[in-house]
């Protein structure tokens, strides 16, 4: 299926690693240019250089702390013309009410809670010219409000509500704004937040492949098939989405 997204401009953060990574390939695949931003610049360079490789788009990359906000402003200011904005960077650590200190809180929240709603503010212009799309990369624990997640749980609510209601104000101009809950996808900070489930049940964060097993299917979700939702969903072919949220989850129960 030809999503339409050839020559399309996308900006992707935490793009170098897990579902930023795989995004980036993916999108790279069906001919869109790329911008990609994260912490880690060797990275960045590493990923940059194989999608020019295997798929001859451009591609461009900052690093950049977005709970920083200079490094905010920098990658704001340093975009021109952009069809679609995929916020993902950020990880909110697991842990109750009194094991995450107001410290963990806020630094967490300026990432990814405040740094997906700061870089939509810096880029809404930008994408609003192309008549753009923004896809946000939330979490299932939004929904879910696990005590041991409650940071986690408390901003993922927070950036849904921000995008459904961004999304009724964007179709005045003729844009979209869409969201995505993955439950447990196959990445290193998944296996940490395993392992820090496991030693909380069973007081053995070695067993943390047991709690992955008991999933639907299995098994966790592979961030292609994030990814694949990603592209789908900023895609022409998904045009009439808007203020929409898909849970990517193993389905009911999970």
């Amino acid at each position: 299926m030809d999503l339409g997204l050839r020559e399309k401009t996308v900006l992707i953060t935490g793009a170098s690693q897990g579902i930023g990574r795989e995004t980036a390939l993916l999108l790279a695949a069906e001919g869109c240019n790329l911008v990609l931003v994260s912490r880690d610049a060797a990275r960045l360079e590493d990923l940059a250089g194989t999608i020019r490789t295997h798929h001859g788009v451009s591609v461009n990359f900052m690093a950049a702390d977005l709970s920083s906000d200079a490094d905010l402003q920098r990658v704001g200011s340093s975009v021109g013309d952009l069809d679609v904005l995929v916020n993902n960077a950020g990880a909110i650590p697991p842990g109750t009410l009194q094991q995450i200190d107001d410290r963990q809180w806020r630094e967490a929240w300026d990432l990814k809670v405040f740094g997906y709603i700061n870089l939509t503010r810096s880029l809404y212009s930008n994408l609003k010219e192309r008549q753009g799309v923004i896809v946000n990369i939330i979490g299932a624990g939004g929904e879910v409000f696990r005590p041991d997640y409650i940071a986690g749980a408390t901003g993922n609510a927070a950036l849904m509500a921000f995008t459904r209601a961004l999304g009724k104000s964007a179709v005045a101009d003729n844009m979209r704004v869409v969201g995505i809950n993955p439950g447990p996808v196959s990445t290193s900070r998944n296996e940490t937040m395993l392992r820090a489930t496991a030693k909380a049940e069973f007081g053995d964060e070695d067993r943390w492949a047991e709690l992955n097993s008991a999933l639907p299917y299995g098994r966790s979700a592979t961030p292609e098939e994030i990814a694949s939702a990603v592209a789908f969903l900023a895609s022409p072919r998904s045009g009439y989405t808007n203020g929409t949220i898909l849970t990517i989850d193993g389905g009911p129960g999970a």
